[in-house]
């Protein structure tokens, strides 16, 4: 379509999932750049998940509306969407509380096609940026090899040697997590343009660390609680032997890219940007991780990560994935935070938020 680009005199952003971690942030991004935000919550009345949004009306100058909206329940965005320029879809089940693999695929898939009804409905959207995930571009590759916008996950079928299908989706959270959400990039770019009135297009973050809103953004397993568990001196659990590279970017960044995705005039339905480090400096495996925190705060005794032998690693760690949030900077137009100032103000606000103590 003709350019969609949004700016605040367009009307309202709704944004979904806005209580969440990254949803929030998206939230506290475009209210001081002056837009009225419909914030979509599950429940209003729940202050540990809206009091940090409510009070960014203190700020402005934009503000915050509040609005009851869930995934499983059909039309519920309708109010919230209604008089919008643009919806920021951030709402998803990622399976941090322990919900079956069936479950996060419907929650990452099969139910957003009640928010594209709501968006179709709305009859004034003329941008739906959907949060996808680098799960949605990763797949086999050798070593070293760098994914861009081009990649989906689905690519490189003999790498999966017989896993990659949908009827592995009852049983492997990974895949019902990557596939519903490349499914849902496929579905929302193909409605967007048979529909003809609003662009879809996707932002897809990796690692995404930062500083933390509220106690609520402390989720289990999180790449930001698993640092506050190093903190706090325990290894690192996710991977065997806590071996991982961690492609790292700043919620920050996650959040700002989704308000310029619905600024720009550079991209357009279809269009995807990987939001991971901006260059080789992001990319840091766990014990080079470790040491950044442990130059950081010289005060905490011990460090925990992943498994050493005279100070170094007991065992290499597969060099992958690396991925460059390139095409944001170069067609957005977005500035990124250095790794030590994401690593710094992560840790900072457990401290402030009391969940780490000195």
């Amino acid at each position: 379509m003709a350019n969609a680009s949004i700016t605040p005199e367009d009307g309202p952003v709704a944004i979904t999932g806005a209580s969440g971690y990254i949803g929030s942030w998206i939230v506290q991004d475009c209210v001081e750049q002056g837009y009225t935000v419909h914030a979509c919550v599950r429940d209003k009345s729940r202050p540990d998940k809206v009091n940090h949004l409510s009070a960014l009306n203190e700020q402005g100058p934009g503000k915050v509306i509040l609005f009851e909206a869930d995934l499983f329940d059909r039309g519920s965005y309708d109010e919230a969407f209604e008089r919008c320029s643009a919806v920021i879809h951030a709402g998803a089940t990622v399976g941090y509380n322990r919900e079956t693999p069936q479950e996060v695929y419907d929650g990452c898939f099969t139910e957003n096609d009640h928010v594209l009804e709501s968006v179709i409905n709305a009859k004034t959207i003329r941008r739906f940026v959907f949060t996808s995930s680098f799960a949605a571009v990763g797949h086999p590759r050798p070593e070293g090899y760098v994914f861009t916008e081009k990649d989906w996950c689905g690519d490189n079928l003999e790498g999966y040697k017989g896993n990659w299908s949908e009827a592995k989706i009852p049983e492997n959270r990974d895949i019902a997590y990557a596939m519903a959400k490349a499914n849902t990039e496929k579905m929302i770019y193909q409605a967007a343009s048979e529909n003809g009135a609003f662009d879809a297009m996707a932002i897809l973050p990796l690692h995404v660390i930062g500083p933390l809103m509220c106690e609520n953004h402390d989720q289990g397993w999180s790449w930001q609680n698993c640092m506050k568990q190093m903190a706090q001196g325990n290894p690192y659990k996710k991977t065997k032997g806590g071996r991982m590279l961690w492609n790292n970017v700043d919620v920050r960044d996650v959040a700002r890219a989704h308000r310029l995705c619905a600024e720009t005039s550079s991209g357009g339905n279809g269009s995807r940007y990987i939001l991971s480090a901006s260059d080789p400096s992001g990319e840091l495996f766990t014990w080079e991780l470790q040491e950044m925190m442990e130059r950081m705060y010289p005060d905490i005794q011990t460090i925990g990560g992943e498994e050493m032998v005279d100070g170094k690693p007991a065992k290499p760690t597969y060099d992958s994935p690396r991925s460059y949030c390139t095409l944001a900077i170069e067609e957005l137009g977005l500035q990124t935070y250095s790794i030590e100032e994401t690593v710094k103000a992560t840790i900072d606000s457990y401290y402030e938020l009391g969940l780490l103590t000195k």
